[in-house]
């Protein structure tokens, strides 16, 4: 029962406090990207290793702010990028809506007419009305954005002194170990998974642009930046990526060409990076049982929408990452797992 009340108030707690903890997590993303990019930056310099970083620690320190400053450079590139570019063509595809609309209904009316069934335009979805959805969450997360540069402001200046901190809650060596080892785990995992999945979900973007633009389907720049944004979401994420411009294609243009070629294109895509290069490069830090991990993107998605969608894998790594570190809770990571097995458990006790 204790567990029930338990349960019910964190979900609570999740769902009231909805407007800090989304913020704070978009603020922890963008603070993990950054220390990926700049983790990967950093192994292209000489002294990257532990040994090498003692005999030059100066040196190793000014590596360190470059690799730090390159990171962030990147990262202000990203969201110059869609400030000038796909800003503007959301606001050109947004205007266009009402007529996408009734473009759906016409080629409703035409499938039912050759088919010879009665279709209600009732049944259809409202482009305008999803579009208006999405917008509204994704502009709640805009209106969030100096919260966010203050989070990430203060994760990294205080970032230097989190050993510290560590070390200062936890003065029995055995439990700091046991907390250490699996903060590490998360944070190595999380920094590789962040960084692949970003990597191959931006290549993925840029080719999906290329290839609508060749083959003239209008608001590829928009496109594509969907099919990066929603590779972050698991399953789902993939058939949006894929449906709204073929959808978009098949309603617009005059033949079935363009939208025989758009699927053609995308849906290899999705299947080469999402479904052969990912799981090379991610296989050991996902070993995630694809039931749960849909599970996981159900139960975020009711309690925090399409962020809560967008941070459902994030989240269930570091859940599956620390319930395999107790023996209370290693059946939880076993049923989470795709093949029982488990990150190993620290025995330092």
């Amino acid at each position: 029962m204790n567990g029930i009340i338990l349960f019910i108030g964190l979900l609570l707690i999740l769902w009231l406090g909805r407007s800090i903890l989304i913020p704070l997590l978009v603020a922890t993303f963008l603070w993990y990207l950054i220390n990926a990019i700049a983790t990967y930056f950093r192994k292209l310099f000489p002294f990257n290793s532990d040994e090498k970083r003692k005999t030059k620690p100066i040196v190793a320190t000014i590596f360190d702010w470059t690799s730090n400053i390159l990171a962030v450079f990147v990262m202000c590139v990203l969201m110059y990028f869609f400030v000038t570019q796909i800003q503007p063509m959301f606001r050109e595809l947004v205007a266009a809506l009402p007529g996408l609309q009734h473009r759906i209904i016409e080629f409703s009316h035409y499938v039912s007419q050759s088919i010879g069934l009665n279709f209600d335009v009732n049944m259809l979805p409202n482009v305008a009305n999803i579009a208006a959805n999405i917008g509204s969450s994704i502009a709640g997360i805009v209106t969030s954005t100096g919260m966010i540069l203050i989070y990430m402001i203060f994760m990294f200046i205080e970032q230097s002194t989190f050993d510290k901190k560590f070390s200062a809650l936890f003065p029995n060596k055995t439990k700091y170990k046991k907390v250490r080892y699996i903060i590490d785990s998360i944070d190595d995992n999380m920094k590789k998974y962040l960084f692949m999945k970003t990597l191959l979900s931006g290549i993925t973007g840029i080719l999906s642009y290329f290839w609508l633009q060749m083959i003239g389907v209008e608001f590829a720049g928009i496109w594509a930046f969907i099919v990066f944004i929603t590779s972050y979401i698991p399953t789902i994420g993939a058939i949006v990526a894929c449906g709204l411009p073929i959808l978009y294609s098949l309603v617009t243009a005059p033949s079935l060409h363009q939208p025989i070629l758009t699927a053609i294109g995308l849906i290899t895509l999705q299947v080469v990076f999402g479904n052969i290069l990912e799981p090379k490069f991610t296989g050991k830090t996902l070993n995630l049982s694809t039931l749960a991990i849909l599970i996981n993107l159900v139960f975020w998605g009711v309690i925090w929408g399409i962020a809560g969608m967008f941070f459902s894998v994030p989240l269930l790594v570091a859940i599956f990452i620390i319930t395999a570190q107790f023996d209370s809770t290693r059946w939880i990571a076993i049923l989470l797992s795709a093949d029982g097995k488990i990150p190993a458990k620290n025995e330092d006790e």
